[in-house]
């Protein structure tokens, strides 16, 4: 089995161009379909629907979200049809295989006062009593690059110096599928570049550096998971606990709250389908709705 998930692996990150976050889901998924199969003594090439359907129905009840089951159908899918390709399966079994229908969930947001004080006062907490420290500095850039671009926090943390473009204010950002965009930046995070960058990365860097932009603590590329708490900490100051994803929402909603173009702020994102990007749509209407619902006489 091993050695078939390291081909479908190949396959996923080379010729596909998956993340290594997909990646990793995606043969996580498959070897649980296998492990399942070989259980009741299915092998790999005598996989079914009626074996994949009852793989899904056990994650069910096992209490998967649906947003989990709709991925492992994507997987199972995905590597039925890699399967027939390579000959390890003589037919498809999963062509009629279907997802559930995932429930659409709101994204958390911030207002907009909240998230200009995430990033206004972002470096003033970083334990060390020191906003103008190396630390602060960078965790200042790090909540405003997000909420200003609202890009994804792999693709801040894989930044490299060649990517900013200060004079035009764009930063370039390898996207999903290595898709490339560039995206436009406000002067405050202008301003937290350069105090990065004068100040702050010269006191981080060392010869193991190289190119990155935003570094950790040791001097080597910044890892998600700080960023992650950098975040955290920040917007939990404001009394509203959101992640970089929390800020990229806001940032969507606040774009479109503020008149911005649809397609406009898809290509900010880097959606590959519109429908994405009409999610935050929504949220605007329910921020109106709400506001309705609370000063309206007659509502």
């Amino acid at each position: 089995m091993s050695g078939v998930l390291d081909d479908y692996a190949e396959h996923l990150r080379f010729e596909m161009g998956r993340s290594a976050h997909t990646v990793r889901a995606y043969v996580g998924d498959v070897r649980g379909l296998i492990s399942f199969a070989g259980a009741r003594g299915v092998a790999i090439a005598d996989l079914d629907l009626a074996l994949l359907r009852a793989w899904l129905a056990e994650q069910s009840r096992r209490g998967a979200a649906r947003t989990t089951v709709a991925r492992q159908v994507s997987s199972a899918k995905n590597f039925c049809a890699w399967a027939t390709r390579e000959g390890l399966l003589p037919a498809d079994p999963a062509t009629r295989l279907q997802a559930p229908k995932a429930h659409r969930v709101l994204p958390a947001v911030l207002t907009p006062d909240q998230a200009i004080a995430a990033a206004q006062t972002s470096g003033d907490s970083d334990g060390e009593g020191d906003g103008n420290s190396p630390m602060a500095l960078r965790d200042r850039l790090i909540v405003e690059l997000l909420y200003s671009t609202g890009i994804r926090v792999g693709e801040l943390c894989g930044l490299d110096l060649a990517d900013v473009d200060l004079g035009r204010r764009v930063v370039q950002v390898v996207g999903k599928g290595d898709k490339q965009r560039a995206v436009p930046f406000g002067a405050p995070a202008a301003a937290a570049i350069d105090d990065w960058l004068q100040t702050g990365r010269p006191r981080l860097a060392t010869a193991t550096s190289g190119e990155a932009l935003l570094l950790g603590a040791r001097g080597g590329r910044l890892d998600q998971r700080m960023a992650r708490t950098v975040v955290h900490r920040a917007t939990a100051a404001q009394g509203a606990e959101v992640g970089p994803h929390g800020l990229r929402h806001s940032a969507a909603t606040h774009l479109l709250e503020g008149g911005a173009d649809l397609r406009v702020v898809q290509e900010l994102l880097g959606h590959s389908s519109l429908a994405t990007t009409q999610l935050y749509t929504h949220v605007s209407v329910e921020r109106l709705r709400a506001v309705h619902d609370q000063a309206h006489p007659r509502a």
